[in-house]
């Protein structure tokens, strides 16, 4: 596509764009999941929080995850135009322009974390403010582009909504919080790797140093499988640090013997499967795997609270 073409799609986007593409541009389904990890986080800290900054909160962080999607896609426009998954994105298509993306993330980040930071607490609203910073300034603007360890060292910003949720309690970080960043942390590589095993060709298209395209398959399967035999044991470490019960334990296991199963899968597939269906499971398992063991947690909680109150 041309620059005179681009140039053309930008001065007509104003005109073509709705809710539904600013809507996209905060990157819905990533904000659910901020949003379900900050809850988990806040519920299970220790004390007590009013409902309605306990909703200015969790609708604080939600609008930050907003607002980082939006500054992704505004410098990422150029490599989102080449990627089949992404060209359809609101940028790329025409109907939002550049200029506007940037301006509408910007002034959602500035408010979330205003937000966070008078109606909550400064401890939370620093939180937020340096985990929106990590990942525009450094995972898109830095590490996406240049190493294949973006997904590694940059999935830390995905892994910072419970804590901003515990901290939106407390004011403060606790061991708790830090597991729950860890279980997140370790998750990421092996489930975006399973992504980029069945969508390198999308990548090297757009430059993009993912493990596939720089290291080949191999050396990705085999990273994938070490990296989900150090998460299954985090992910059983909420019961046996005594705050998650056993059931939890027992079900965290499985879920975990599951993971590293299905990721020895992946490492045993053959190269001729050009269908790539074992990375194409434990990448739908790693999204059932990490709701699943963030659902238990919330629940347990819950129902401790609901007790208390009765």
């Amino acid at each position: 596509m041309s620059d005179v073409q681009l140039e053309a799609i930008d001065s007509e986007a104003g005109q073509l764009a709705g809710p539904s593409d600013f809507i996209a541009l905060l990157k819905p389904r990533v904000m659910s999941l901020v949003v379900f990890t900050a809850l988990t986080g806040l519920v299970m800290a220790p004390g007590g929080i009013h409902p309605v900054i306990a909703f200015a909160a969790i609708l604080s962080i939600a609008v930050g995850a907003g607002a980082s999607g939006a500054l992704n896609m505004w410098y990422d426009a150029d490599i989102d135009r080449i990627m089949s998954r992404t060209r359809g994105r609101p940028i790329p298509s025409g109907r939002v322009t550049e200029g506007e993306a940037l301006a509408f993330g910007l002034t959602l980040a500035a408010l979330s974390v205003l937000v966070l930071t008078v109606l909550v607490n400064p401890v939370a609203g620093g939180l937020l403010a340096f985990t929106i910073f990590f990942y525009v300034v450094i995972y898109s603007m830095g590490l996406k582009r240049w190493t294949p360890q973006n997904i590694v060292i940059g999935g830390a910003a995905g892994a910072f909504p419970p804590i901003i949720g515990w901290a939106s309690v407390t004011g403060s970080v606790s061991l708790e919080s830090i597991v729950l960043f860890l279980i997140i942390f370790m998750w990421t590589p092996p489930h975006f790797w399973a992504l980029a095993l069945f969508k390198s060709d999308d990548y090297a298209r757009a430059g993009i140093p993912m493990l596939p395209v720089v290291s080949g398959v191999p050396e990705t399967k085999r990273q994938i499988l070490i990296y989900s035999l150090v998460l299954a044991p985090i992910g059983v470490l909420p019961a046996i640090l005594g705050f998650a019960p056993l059931g939890y334990g027992i079900a965290a296991t499985a879920l975990g013997a599951t993971f590293v199963y299905l990721s020895v899968r992946v490492m045993r597939m053959d190269a001729a499967d050009r269908d790539m269906r074992p990375a194409k499971q434990l990448f739908a398992f790693s999204i059932l795997y990490l709701f699943l063991l963030f659902a238990m947690l919330l629940v347990d909680r819950l129902a401790i609270l609901a007790g208390v109150s009765a």
